[in-house]
């Protein structure tokens, strides 16, 4: 089965079980494991942060994070079909009284930054208090310009709000961007970052940001059931995501490219060539169900994800070029048997 759902069914590498298996472990609740001590410095080092803590989960990281940024009663900004407004189960609100005020993306991932100060609540009892801008890079696997985030850390500090960036695949964004991941990272108060999706690692993210706001996600982290003991294990694969694995991301987006444009000549698809800039590609069914053909293509032995009328094939590690040709014939035969 050649599975192109997400990049979150990549499997550890070979190195990475062996790590784990070596890794030196103490209970990292009492601050004393230290291969999770070591993969919280890499990452600080690494994005340029104060800090940074290791939890199992990049929901539990964006959540951790929003609860350090705002109280009950505040609100933060954030983009309509984000993640941790659309498909974090609205963790925000339930945990932390925390309410979202959403708003249309704009064709490159960004947030309209006058959008965004019209939606500013003013200070008054009637309005929750607008507290935290959240921004995603990628976005949908589109890269948001460096100049953009320049703006947006000027526009933050300008209204008083925290920023925080959902980079569950931020150094996607800094691969195609040919650019250090810290000339992203800097503009941020808190980066959230996954580990186990285009980097390999089986569990696993990390939040880096300024030590107050560290501080705080470690008390959350706690509360929220996130304080694993013998962590060790699992940070030892995590060290290899941010130390080996960013380096094969550009094969991914290599791959994507390739696949997209296998797939351009097919009459019952339309993709647009130039908004594949990452692991990802998007493809408008353009005639009868996508349900149904992606329940043909399973058939086939190809998985893809899909929301509407488009699906999402995303490209991995455990995903090669040889490949592309199988899954361009598998859409033949599922478009022909559809038709």
């Amino acid at each position: 089965m050649i599975d192109l759902r997400s990049d979150t069914v990549t499997r550890p590498t070979t190195a990475m079980r062996k790590a784990m298996s070596e890794a030196e472990v103490g209970d990292d609740v009492y601050g004393e494991d230290p291969t999770v001590i070591r993969l919280q410095t890499i990452a600080a080092e690494t994005l340029g942060t104060e800090a940074a803590l290791f939890l199992p989960s990049g929901t539990q990281s964006n959540l951790c994070a929003l609860l350090s940024h705002c109280e009950r009663g505040d609100e933060y900004i954030v983009g309509q079909t984000a993640h941790t407004y659309m498909y974090e189960g609205g963790g925000a609100a339930v945990f932390g009284s925390i309410q979202p005020q959403p708003l249309d993306f704009m064709p490159d991932g960004s947030l309209d930054l006058a959008m965004v100060a019209a939606a500013i609540k003013p200070d008054d009892p009637h309005y929750a208090r607008t507290r935290l801008l959240c921004l995603e890079n990628t976005q949908g696997g589109k890269v948001l310009p460096l100049s953009y985030l320049v703006q947006a850390r000027e526009f933050a500090d300008k209204h008083g709000l925290g920023l925080h960036l959902d980079g569950a695949r931020i150094f996607n964004a800094s691969v195609k961007l040919g650019v250090p991941v810290t000339n992203i990272s800097r503009h941020f108060d808190s980066v959230s970052v996954c580990l186990s999706k285009g980097l390999c690692a089986p569990v696993g993210s990390v939040l880096c940001g300024t030590g107050e706001i560290i501080g705080k996600a470690r008390r959350w982290r706690k509360m929220l059931g996130g304080g694993m003991r013998q962590a060790g294990v699992l940070a030892a694969a995590g060290i290899l995501s941010i130390t080996e694995q960013v380096r094969y991301l550009q094969k991914d987006h290599d791959n994507a490219q390739l696949l997209a444009k296998a797939l351009g000549d097919f009459p019952g698809l339309e993709i647009d060539q130039n908004a594949v800039q990452t692991n990802m590609v998007f493809a408008r069914v353009k005639t009868g169900s996508r349900q149904a053909l992606m329940q043909k293509m399973k058939s086939e032995g190809v998985m893809v994800s899909g929301a509407r009328d488009t699906l999402r094939l995303v490209t991995h590690f455990d995903f090669n070029a040889e490949q592309i040709a199988p899954v361009a014939a598998a859409f033949s035969r599922a478009f022909e048997s559809l038709n």
